[in-house]
């Protein structure tokens, strides 16, 4: 690295480091947690921080109007990932002076105090099995005040599922909704039935089971916060139709938690072009690497430049081509990519875009790309 230079030069083999091992997302990681918690030893933060034994575990939202399905969901969720589910209600049975002040209000059927919640909701997901498996908030937060002030505390989702539905569909969920006493879970009288005959005969009606114009309210309540919440979320957020088989649903919502974000530090494109004979590979990839400065490799030029060199490997590699058995060169593709200077010698510094011919190319670029 020439330090007399600016900018600093780094050398190509630092970003496929930095890019097999997360070094960028580790220290963007890092950074956010200090510019949050701001602790008064940043040192011994950093230290006990990559001392835990886990740091990217998942911290989810789950919203949405009432009856879309969040209940269920939720718990399905924290079972298939194992994280800890909260919700509003069992942040409130925390034993904590933070806690009993709050029910004081709920008590008086008094709205509690915006920040004295973001500090119940800050003391629970600061529990050690919250820091150690992660959570998923249910139903929280409600409007975009409550999300901005939940950011300043230092509470940020990795990913937030929002679901909806038609309100019709919503209202006719509220009315059939039943509960189970015994485990809290909810179900519908025509939409979810349980399988259990015990469980459907001890099913019961929720106690504060409201009229349809209530339930309207609350749905217009929602919706006049819903876009607001969408675009405070925007970069880590994804709409679910609720309005479908609960196993759809579910499976949107887990395939979504367990995708990682696009992270915003550099990386290495590498781009595999397949496709028949007269498909227009080899034009598409000159196009792809002139526009987007790649490097363009053609595994059968390749094989070709290498086997009309006069040396031992070339030699070797004669006798394939000849024959039509490409297929059977994985390991004459290591050795050309370690030994020659050739374009996969120059594609270890660089990005590059390759095309292949057959299947049996392609076997070859996997095993070559992968040693």
């Amino acid at each position: 690295m020439d330090a007399t230079t600016k900018p600093l030069r780094i050398p190509p083999d630092m970003a496929t480091y930095a890019e097999k091992h997360d070094i960028f997302e580790l220290f963007q990681t890092l950074v956010r947690s200090l510019v949050v918690d701001k602790p008064a030893d940043p040192i011994q933060y950093l230290i006990d921080m990559l001392k835990r034994e886990n740091t990217d575990v998942p911290r989810v939202m789950l919203l949405g109007p009432p009856a879309s399905g969040k209940r269920t969901i939720a718990k399905k969720l924290c079972e298939q990932i194992g994280t800890i589910h909260i919700t509003a209600s069992n942040i409130l049975k925390d034993d904590s002076d933070l806690s009993r002040a709050a029910l004081e209000y709920t008590e008086k059927n008094q709205e509690i105090p915006q920040d004295l919640w973001i500090k119940l909701i800050q003391q629970r997901l600061s529990k050690a099995d919250c820091v150690r498996r992660g959570w998923v908030l249910e139903a929280i937060p409600k409007t975009r005040e409550e999300a901005l002030c939940l950011q300043e505390a230092g509470i940020a989702p990795e990913h937030v599922v929002m679901l909806q539905a038609p309100e019709s569909v919503l209202i006719e969920r509220s009315l059939g909704k039943r509960i189970d006493p015994v485990t809290g879970d909810v179900y519908h009288v025509a939409f979810m039935r349980p399988e259990s005959a015990e469980v459907a005969q001890r099913l019961k009606r929720p106690q504060s089971l409201i009229s349809e114009d209530v339930i309207y309210r609350q749905l217009q309540g929602f919706h006049r916060e819903a876009h607001a919440l969408q675009r405070t979320y925007k970069n880590c957020l994804k709409i679910v139709d609720a309005d479908q088989a609960h196993v759809d649903v579910f499976a949107q919502v887990l395939t979504f938690v367990l995708s990682r974000h696009r992270s915003s530090a550099p990386y290495t494109p590498r781009i595999l072009l397949l496709g028949p004979p007269g498909s227009g590979r080899s034009l598409q990839a000159r196009l792809i690497a002139q526009k987007y400065g790649l490097v363009n490799i053609c595994c059968g030029e390749l094989l070709k430049a290498v086997a009309a060199d006069e040396s031992s490997m070339g030699e070797l590699i004669k006798p394939f081509l000849e024959s039509g058995r490409r297929g059977k060169l994985p390991h004459l593709l290591t050795l050309t990519r370690c030994q020659t200077g050739h374009a996969p010698r120059r594609a270890e510094a660089s990005a590059y875009v390759a095309y292949l011919e057959s299947p049996a190319s392609v076997r070859n670029f996997c095993f070559w790309t992968n040693n």
